[in-house]
């Protein structure tokens, strides 16, 4: 499950709507002239066009000029995922329960800015497109090499929400930004910034999409795995590999696995010990990985691969002075 938050792919925020709503009615004007696909939020599921400007653009209460007016959330399931809703629900079906999960994702958003009167949904003016393709870009590798033009349809299941969402809250007193990282001064300065956490809204949105449609996510389909592949420090490495290892010795040890995996994306654990002593389930499993040779083999050998980048990353910083 791919969530994103931007200011708007195609068009400036700073200003009016009308670009963006306009861009995402293209498949309406190119395949869906007959039955056009209806705007929708947590009220309606026909609303046109002209009504997503006209709530959006009015939204806007003491905005200054350069303020964000509204921000495009992005909700695209992976093939997998849709496969799993057409398997289970039949290609109508799927899109009406892609839509009504789309519902439950900005309750979501809305409970992460941690505000009081910003409770689900209903507190904000929002209104969401779900789009059938996707086309290629000029950042697509695919066009990059020349094997794809821009603007070509990808192949495979590529059906998608997007969100517009106000950056108003529905009172059109209280500001909403999903992009302020700001923790403020103290508790109570944050609390009036309203910051956000967009990597446990992801996370958050990928836990119920899993709940919503019982959806059996392998450990390296989350989002967290990808996270510390990427960008884990060798803690959360050495980590990752003992709940990798444990998962596969029982049904158990891979629920207990999927359980632990967004804390040690989060840097919660300073230890695998300390991983694996804030659960009641039982770690024999876990704690024969650390023994096995297998292991230590693998820590070592990751330990000399950290000082080696580290030994080089000191040469190349002395050679730059």
């Amino acid at each position: 499950m791919f969530i994103n938050i931007t200011d708007s792919a195609t068009a400036s925020n700073k200003g009016g709507s009308g670009g963006l709503v306009n861009y995402l009615e293209k498949e309406n004007r190119v395949y869906d002239k007959k039955e056009p696909e209806y705007w929708f939020n947590n009220e309606r599921k026909n609303i046109q066009p002209y009504e997503v400007r006209h709530s959006i653009d009015n939204n806007v209460a003491k905005l200054c000029k350069s303020d964000a007016k509204f921000f495009l959330v992005n909700i695209s399931p992976s093939q997998k995922e849709i496969k799993h809703l057409y398997d289970n629900f039949g290609k109508v079906e799927a899109r009406d329960e892609l839509k009504r999960y789309a519902e439950k994702v900005m309750d979501e958003y809305a409970r992460n800015f941690k505000r009081d009167g910003i409770n689900d949904s209903n507190d904000l003016v929002w209104f969401a497109k779900l789009e059938k393709y996707r086309y290629y870009s000029h950042q697509d590798k695919e066009v990059k090499s020349g094997t794809k033009q821009r603007g070509e349809r990808k192949e495979g299941k590529q059906m998608h929400i997007q969100v517009i969402v106000s950056r108003k809250d529905a009172t059109n007193k209280v500001k909403l930004s999903p992009l302020n990282n700001s923790k403020g001064k103290n508790e109570k300065h944050s609390l009036k910034l309203g910051q956000f956490n967009r990597i446990a809204f992801k996370q958050c949105g990928e836990a119920l999409f899993d709940k919503e449609f019982n959806f059996n996510r392998q450990l390296n389909e989350t989002m967290a795995f990808a996270n510390i592949n990427k960008n884990g420090s060798r803690e959360q490495q050495v980590q990752l590999d003992v709940l990798k290892e444990g998962a596969k010795l029982s049904a158990e040890n891979f629920v207990l696995a999927k359980t632990l995996l967004n804390d040690v994306s989060n840097g919660i654990f300073p230890s695998v010990t300390e991983m694996l002593s804030k659960t009641d389930i039982d770690k024999d499993g876990f704690l024969e990985i650390l023994l096995e040779p297998s292991f230590e083999t693998f820590n070592n050998e990751f330990e000399k691969a950290e000082k080696r980048r580290l030994r080089k990353q000191s040469i190349d910083q002395g050679l730059s002075r």
